[in-house]
Parts: structure tokens; sequence; C-alpha cells
């Protein structure tokens, strides 16, 4: 069976898109365990000259991303998890995925050994927490297969945890409900009214509470505050000031998006800072 070989930084070439800004990469799709790991993790840097998107794909190892500062996306199927200094995310082996993160940021990754580094089954978000982030950090400086190496990866592996929050939004798959989650994307201060929408659409305000509901598990007014919520995450990991944020996403006041904002990630504003 092939080996993945250790590695420190990325350097695999962008394929331009539409704009010189805007790079985006095409990796292979792996099966779990189709490549060997020769250590139980593998860590990686990379600073992001230009916006990078990810086209769907899969690695034969667990992956565990995350940020030192600024954001980024994993998207998995119609979800999508924002990726913070304080919010990393666990991916299992063989699971497609795509991703994004613009220009100027460090993207932080380590490739997990399917033998011996069980997480969890299912994509989730991973708390980065100072320690964790030191000995992430550490792991990199170590020559592989020493005493030291070894006990940094157990180590790691003993304090990774679940985060209490995640930044995720279900994307609903309901052709009623393609033209608000369009608007929204399009406009996040966007301010039509559930009942604006269903006169518009021609379907009760029952109708469309259902559809949200069943296909994201929150009713509209929730599943718009956490669309808002986050593309306001991503303004301030890119260094926007939070009044400005706020007022991007539709909120008059700082305390009435602090209040919203607290309510879908259970922390305060300033602690996304880029």
């Amino acid at each position: 069976m092939p080996t993945i070989k250790p590695f420190r930084t990325r350097t695999d070439p962008d394929r331009a898109t539409g704009s010189a800004r805007v790079a985006e990469r095409r990796l292979p799709r792996y099966e779990a365990g189709q490549l060997e790991m020769p250590v139980r993790i593998l860590g990686s840097q990379e600073e992001m000259d230009r916006e990078t998107y990810w086209a769907e794909h899969s690695h034969p190892t667990h992956e565990l991303l995350w940020r030192d500062a600024g954001v980024g996306t994993v998207t998995i199927g119609s979800r999508t998890w924002t990726i913070t200094a304080p919010l990393g995310m666990w991916i299992p082996a063989g699971i497609p995925h795509s991703g994004w993160t613009p220009a100027g940021v460090v993207v932080c990754a380590a490739q997990f050994s399917v033998d011996n580094s069980h997480v969890s089954d299912t994509p989730t978000t991973i708390a980065i927490t100072p320690l964790l982030r030191l000995l992430l950090d550490r792991l990199q400086t170590l020559e592989a297969h020493t005493d030291s190496y070894s006990l940094t990866e157990a180590m790691i592996l003993d304090v990774m945890s679940p985060a209490a929050h995640e930044l995720l939004l279900h994307r609903p798959n309901n052709p009623l409900l393609d033209p608000i989650v369009a608007a929204i994307a399009e406009d996040p201060a966007d301010e039509t009214s559930l009942q604006d929408w269903a006169h518009r659409l021609g379907a009760s305000a029952r109708t469309i509470t259902r559809a949200f509901e069943a296909e994201t598990g929150l009713g509209f007014n929730r599943w718009v505050t956490t669309a808002r919520i986050q593309h306001a995450v991503s303004l301030i990991g890119l260094g926007h000031a939070i009044e400005d944020a706020a007022f991007d996403v539709g909120y008059a006041s700082t305390s009435a998006f602090t209040t919203a904002f607290k309510r879908i990630t259970g922390t305060t504003p300033g602690q996304f800072r880029a």
C-alpha cells in the first residue's frame, strides 16, 4: 500500500479561475485508509496569496483544519461550517468536502492516521484551545519517529474535543426556498419578512416554516439569523470592525447584534476578531 510522506508546507500549484486573484485547487478523491501514514499525525501550514477554493475531494486520512487567524469554510453536502481561530473542523477520512479561504490567511491542517487516531465518525467542530494549538505547532518542529514526536501526538489526541458550539449553516434543497436562500446569500441584511416571502412565493407562512424545519431543523427566523451571524463571523475574522459587520448583516445596533450573536455562537463577537 502506498505511504503518505511527511511534509511541512503545501506547495500544490493553483489553477486560475475567472480572476487572477482567485484560485481553484483540485485534489484527488481517496477512500478511507487508501494510503498509509508513516506516523499518527502529519501537520502543514500554507499562507494563501490568493482567495482559494478547493473543489470537492476526499482524503485517505482524517483531517483537522484550523486557523491561527482569519476564517475559512468547509462544505459537506448541504452543510457549511465556518472555521475560525477558536473553532477548527474535523473531517473523517473518505468524506467528500470542498473548501474556501480568503487571501492572506494561513491554512493550518493536520492529517491523522485512520488506524489509531479516532476522534469522531462524523464531521465535527473542534475547540482549538491554546494548549491544542501549542501542541499542533510543536509537532511541526519535531523529527518524526522520535519519542518527543510520539508523545506530542498522544497529547494532541488526548486534549482534542468537540466544541460546545459550531458555526454551521444547512442549505435547504427545497425549490420553494431557493429565492429566500439566494436573497440572503446576496445580501445578509435583506429584511424581507416571512409574511412578505409567503406573499411573493404564493405559499403560506406555515408552509415555508415547515419546509425550513424539515430540511434544516430551524424555523425561518432562526435560519436567517444563523446565516447572518455566519457571514458576520467571516467579516470579523477578515478584520472588519464589529460595528461594521453588524450593520452589513442587518443590525442597527451593536447591542442587538451581540445578543443575536451570543444566541447562535454561545460567545461574543470579540472572540472571532482577526
